[in-house]
């Protein structure tokens, strides 16, 4: 079946194309024509009117929890994967705190074999050192050829220097990244931001330090080394600017922020709603003002949703007990459309380099170019469609949401990747 994609703007930064009312014809999954006023007679091709929409390289998410193996009763590859499709992205790369963890050839090939028929192309990232014990470092090489994108510990920060020094070095052979999830274990151990709303509810509190001193020494070791470092789900003011003086001086250094983290403040927590428990936790309002300005000029490279799946029996337990994270797949591209495109905080354009282009750039993955006789892997926005989130809708196993009734202003409303096209809430092929 052949494709045909009408009247619709298409962007991609790279390309510097930002056109108005073109057609795009896509035949066995590879763009057959991009132009004006495309005409098809023939009875086997599916015409789509785009007008008034926006087609866009895949969006890719490079923080997502799959769950698989070990925890299939709160996600799997499949349903993960189905998730994405819904939420606009056609790849996702999976961090590697699964039980076992991806710390062998063995586990990243089953992933890849869990994902190789779906349109959702998945990137393991596997651990730093085995079993994300911070104790002894992972087979990056082998982890590598397998086909793991980055190494990380995520869950928990690279648990020594000595041990971080050693994997930037061997990650240099490969010019992979390392993805730190920055916490200072010695002053982990509470369940929301150390802040006025933490003394006024009585839960034990994260100091903003706890990242920042992981962020410090991480910049440190990058610049002495010359190796990779991606800053996950950065969350603190001072953690954001030394980010931005970092690359000011030329440390290969990037980060990513979730939508959680520009959206949402620690006033959240006065629920006592388990669904606003988060590590890092929601932050203060001047956190969030310097995320938003980190966005703004380019110290953050990528949104990514940290997508944490729980099941309901987890989540519905005291706060303190209750385990962190949301999910955020399907929710990630309206909460970004609505909370920074709307308010003019950054452009189309810019919000398409943090979810297509720069992501890929992070992970050494080439970027979709929409021109004949390249790969179809689109994603199709329609950025003015007002929806309301409704948990009982998503694709993913798990429900685990603070943004659930929210109205949003923007949304995916379909992906085409690997001969398929989901759209329509139907997954085809084409």
């Amino acid at each position: 079946m052949k494709l045909l994609l009408k009247n619709t703007r298409v962007l991609n930064p790279v390309q510097n194309l930002n056109e108005k009312n073109l057609d795009i014809l896509i035949e066995n999954g590879i763009i057959a024509e991009v132009g004006k006023n495309l005409q098809q007679d023939s009875s086997d091709v599916k015409v789509i009117d785009l007008t008034g929409k926006i087609i866009t390289p895949g969006f890719i998410d490079i923080h997502v929890h799959l769950r698989e193996p070990g925890r299939e009763d709160e996600e799997t590859v499949e349903t993960g994967c189905n998730a994405a499709a819904n939420g606009g992205f056609t790849a996702v790369a999976c961090m590697p705190n699964t039980e076992p963890a991806i710390d062998s050839a063995e586990v990243v090939e089953f992933i890849k074999k869990q994902s190789a028929n779906h349109l959702v192309d998945v990137y393991p990232v596997a651990a730093a050192s085995l079993g994300r014990k911070g104790e002894v470092l992972s087979p990056m090489a082998e982890l590598k050829d397998s086909g793991a994108v980055a190494f990380s510990d995520d869950g928990v920060a690279i648990k020594s220097a000595s041990l971080l020094k050693r994997a930037l070095e061997y990650s240099l052979m490969f010019d992979l990244p390392i993805i730190e999830h920055c916490e200072d274990d010695s002053l982990a151990g509470g369940v929301m931001n150390e802040s006025f709303n933490s003394t006024l509810l009585g839960l034990p509190a994260i100091p903003n330090v706890a990242e920042d001193l992981i962020v410090m020494r991480d910049i440190l070791l990058a610049e002495y080394t010359g190796g990779k470092v991606h800053i996950a789900h950065i969350s603190s003011a001072n953690a954001v600017n030394m980010v931005r003086e970092a690359k000011k001086k030329g440390i290969r250094i990037t980060a990513e922020v979730t939508p959680h983290h520009f959206t949402l403040t620690d006033d959240a927590v006065k629920t006592y709603d388990t669904n606003t428990k988060m590590n890092p936790p929601l932050r203060t309002r001047k956190d969030v003002d310097a995320i938003i300005e980190g966005l703004k000029d380019g110290t953050i490279d990528c949104i990514a949703s940290d997508h944490a799946p729980h099941s309901i029996e987890e989540k519905e337990m005291e706060f303190e007990y209750a385990p962190n994270g949301i999910i955020g797949l399907e929710t990630s591209i309206g909460l970004a459309f609505t909370e920074l495109l709307h308010k003019k905080i950054l452009s189309l354009e810019e919000l398409v380099l943090k979810y297509a282009i720069n992501p890929r750039k992070v992970l050494n993955i080439n970027i979709p170019l929409i021109q004949k006789g390249f790969k179809a892997e689109l994603t199709i926005l329609d950025p003015d469609l007002v929806w309301t989130v409704d948990k009982t809708k998503f694709l993913s196993k798990s429900r685990n949401t603070p943004f659930d009734k929210r109205l949003l202003t923007g949304k995916a409303i379909g992906v085409i990747n690997n001969c398929k096209m989901f759209f329509d809430g139907k997954f085809t092929s084409i």
